[in-house]
């Protein structure tokens, strides 16, 4: 889906009356008119704000219309330019479209015809930075993942995904790889202001290294061997947006001080690029390291850590929330089973995938659900279509595991309401809620245990 925003249009004319007749006219809700007399007025503007259209004279006091849309085109890659002209320089404003203008405009013009051209201009700026987002990374999605699960631990995250979502604080989200550390960030973007703008999703680990800060923050053309033109990189897109950016322990440390000056001041400098530009991002982080461990040994750098370690949400590996299997497993097999009706799930493969540790953690559930899927009989998911290894570690543990570990799925439920109960202070409403039931379920549940 295309992003549309605030259109930002620069107006460059050293004629004071058009300067102030399209300032006052074009601007309202939907669009911010800037006006500069001169070339070197209008690249200032450009390196303190983003523009999306710039309205250009073909002849200006110190420069010419067709060299400055180059340059124009160079410091705003995904700009339109639409070029101002008398009659006699129509032959000029031809040539200056061959070489990337969008469109001109003759010398009088109505602001009507003006207007129509500026909005067109923008659809296709939208439209460019759209595929770039397609091609780089995931723009807004159509829907979220939802953090799935009751245990106390899903409930202490999606108490602090409701607090921190709203503000612009950097997040940093730790945890055990496969724990669902996008998902947390999925939800705070999705709860955040900047819902309507772009997501914009990296691995750190992903990325290679002589290419890293080319790719964050861009380059200009001719900055190093195939920079044939300038490219945006992930900051650019991510303006008004969310950049999240996972396994952050990965990242080198000379690419960590460019990512500290963002932080600190929201501002970036292209590789090649000897002025700095401002850019407006809400980031998000994530890391399965433990990254004071990681300062201690000088491979991150304190300084980042600390201001990226401004809000942290931590998330425990599966195997210490085992209550929050059954839910997960429901979930997947709804997602999952497609157009089908769900499986269902035998006693003894419950029982198993209960007992199992779960070092892959919800990423390896939701495989061993999938793959259970294919191998259903009859709707059923039984132990057969499970993973050996896993059947095989259940069995190990339990012979000689805890007593928990064969609890009957009754007595789980009988245990997890005897908690919700607990953490309420036994209040059968709040309780309810918690394991997300309504009341005179719960109530069922409570005489039927012989919990009343």
């Amino acid at each position: 889906m295309v992003v549309f925003n605030h259109i930002q249009i620069l107006v460059v004319d050293d004629e004071e009356s058009i300067r102030r007749l399209t300032e006052k006219e074009l601007a309202n809700s939907r669009r911010t008119v800037r006006t500069a007399a001169t070339a070197r007025e209008a690249f200032d503007l450009i390196r303190r704000q983003q523009f999306d259209v710039v309205v250009l004279d073909i002849r200006l006091p110190d420069g010419d219309g067709l060299d400055l849309l180059e340059k124009f085109r160079e410091a705003i890659p995904d700009v339109e330019v639409i070029l101002i002209t008398g009659h006699g320089n129509i032959d000029s404003a031809v040539e200056a479209m061959k070489i990337g203008a969008y469109d001109y405009i003759t010398k009088p013009f109505t602001l009507d015809r003006l207007e129509l051209v500026i909005e067109k201009a923008y659809q296709r700026v939208c439209l460019q930075r759209e595929n770039r987002l397609l091609r780089h990374t995931q723009s807004r999605p159509t829907s979220f993942p939802r953090i799935v699960g009751h245990s106390h631990m899903v409930q202490h995250v999606l108490y602090l995904v409701a607090k921190v979502a709203p503000t612009n604080v950097p997040v940093l989200i730790t945890g055990e790889s496969g724990v669902g550390k996008d998902v947390v960030a999925n939800a705070i973007h999705s709860h955040s202001r900047r819902v309507e703008q772009p997501l914009i999703i990296k691995n750190c680990a992903t990325l290679q290294k002589e290419l890293i800060l080319s790719e964050l923050f861009g380059y200009c053309k001719g900055a190093f061997t195939g920079a044939t033109e300038s490219r945006e990189g992930l900051m650019a897109l991510a303006h008004q947006g969310t950049l999240f950016l996972d396994e952050i322990g990965e990242l080198p440390l000379e690419v960590q001080s460019s990512l500290l000056r963002v932080l600190e001041n929201q501002t970036y400098r292209r590789v090649g690029d000897k002025q700095e530009r401002h850019v407006d991002v809400r980031f998000i982080f994530a890391t399965n390291r433990n990254l004071e461990d990681e300062v201690k040994l000088g491979r991150f750098q304190e300084a980042l850590y600390h201001r990226l370690n401004v809000f942290q949400v931590d998330i425990l590996p599966l195997r210490q929330r085992k209550e929050d299997i059954p839910f997960l497993i429901e979930h997947f097999l709804v997602l999952l089973s497609g157009d089908q009706p769900p499986c269902r799930i035998s006693k003894d493969a419950m029982q198993a995938l209960l007992s199992y540790s779960w070092p892959g953690n919800i990423r390896e559930l939701r495989n061993v659900i999938e793959r259970g899927i294919i191998l259903s009989e009859n709707g059923m998911i039984t132990p057969n279509a499970l993973p050996k290894s896993l059947i095989d570690q259940t069995g190990n543990d339990g012979a000689g595991g805890a007593d928990h570990v064969f609890l009957t799925l009754d007595e789980i439920e009988k245990r997890h309401i005897l908690r919700a109960l607990e953490h309420s202070h036994g209040n059968r409403s709040q309780a309810a809620d918690l394991l997300g039931i309504g009341r005179k379920t719960l109530y069922r549940k409570l005489k039927e245990y012989c919990l009343e």
